[in-house]
C-alpha cells in the first residue's frame, strides 16, 4: 500500500504510527514534494469512488485565492478541479491510503487506517 502524507499533518503522523504499530508494509509519498499528476489524481479518485471536490481542502489559502467555493461541482467542472489539485497539492485531503486490493480511502481516523489494513 501507499500513503500520501504531509509530514506536518498530525493525522498523517498518527496514521503512520498506527501502520508501524501493526507492522504494515507501505510506501510513503510526500505528495507536496512528489506531486501527483492529473492522471494519478484521476486514478485515486476512481479508487476512492469520490469526486475531486470531495477530497479538496477548501479552507486552504489557495482554495480561497482560486474561489473554489464558487466553482460548480458537476461533471463539466471535474477536470478544472483535478487541475487545481495537481497545481496546488496542498488542497488534497490527507492522508490517502491506496490499498493493495485496488481501493483507496482518506485515512483521517484510526478506524479508516485499520480498514485499509484489512483490505
Amino acid at each position: 500500500m501507499e500513503i500520501w502524507i504531509n509530514p506536518a499533518c498530525s493525522k498523517c503522523r498518527s496514521a503512520l504510527t498506527l501502520l508501524d504499530a501493526e507492522g504494515a508494509d507501505y510506501t510513503v509519498r510526500r505528495y507536496l514534494e512528489d506531486v501527483p499528476s492529473e492522471d494519478e489524481i484521476r486514478e485515486v479518485l476512481d479508487r476512492l469512488g469520490l469526486e475531486p471536490w470531495d477530497i479538496t481542502r477548501t479552507q486552504e489559502a489557495a482554495a480561497r485565492e482560486l474561489g473554489l467555493k464558487d466553482w460548480p461541482r458537476d461533471a463539466g467542472a471535474r477536470e478544472r478541479w483535478i487541475g487545481a489539485l495537481a497545481t496546488h497539492p496542498a488542497l488534497i485531503q490527507r492522508p490517502i491510503i491506496t490499498a493493495d486490493d485496488g481501493t483507496a480511502l482518506v485515512a483521517r481516523t484510526d478506524e479508516a487506517v485499520r480498514d485499509a489494513l484489512s483490505r
